[in-house]
């Protein structure tokens, strides 16, 4: 597996704070604001965004945690019995202002499933979205932006990139990876 590094730890926190930045302005009050992760990388990366903004702030803004595995529109290829997780938001999301949070952007097709997740727990007010990484529009097959990015890579087909985190097990970091060829 050829692994080229583009964000450290360092780097992984920084972008995190400068997202964390523009949520808070972004959104005046912070009172009608919920930060909601997508399980698992984006669940651990709004729990950093919500420490961040207590850290800037004072202020607590409540974090959920969403499982879209049964939203997917190819979880009948993901095998037989598709492991669910729970999906955990102790707040009403009725005219709040929501922050997706997700590791990566590629096709859309996530955000996709984790928008229909959320209008099944009721209407919020708006929906915004933090990724920390971006693939770059040149892959994506459904018309979703994020609001907030830690950056863009364009990625050449047969390269992915995978965020490591140390809630995961790894030490932080981010990279571009591809299967060498044989």
């Amino acid at each position: 597996m050829e692994k080229k590094v583009i964000l450290e730890e360092k780097q992984i926190a920084g972008k995190l704070r400068e997202m964390a930045e523009q949520i808070i302005n972004n959104n005046g009050s912070l009172e009608d604001l919920v930060l909601v992760g997508i399980r698992t990388g984006g669940a651990f990366l709004a729990t950093r965004l919500r420490n961040v903004i207590r850290e800037k702030k004072g202020f607590d803004v409540p974090l959920g945690i969403l499982d879209i595995t049964l939203y997917r529109d190819d979880w009948t290829r993901i095998g037989p019995a598709p492991s669910v997780g729970k999906t955990k938001l102790p707040f009403s999301i009725d005219d709040k202002a929501i922050v997706l949070v997700d590791d990566v952007i590629f096709t859309g097709r996530t955000v996709r499933a984790a928008m229909d997740a959320l209008m099944d727990f009721g209407r919020p007010k708006k929906i915004e979205l933090a990724i920390l990484v971006d693939r770059g529009d040149g892959h994506r097959e459904l018309p979703i932006t994020a609001n907030y990015s830690g950056g863009i890579w364009e990625t050449a087909p047969g390269q992915t990139i995978n965020v490591y985190l140390k809630e995961a097990g790894f030490p932080d970091h981010v990279a571009i990876e591809q299967k060498k060829a044989a």
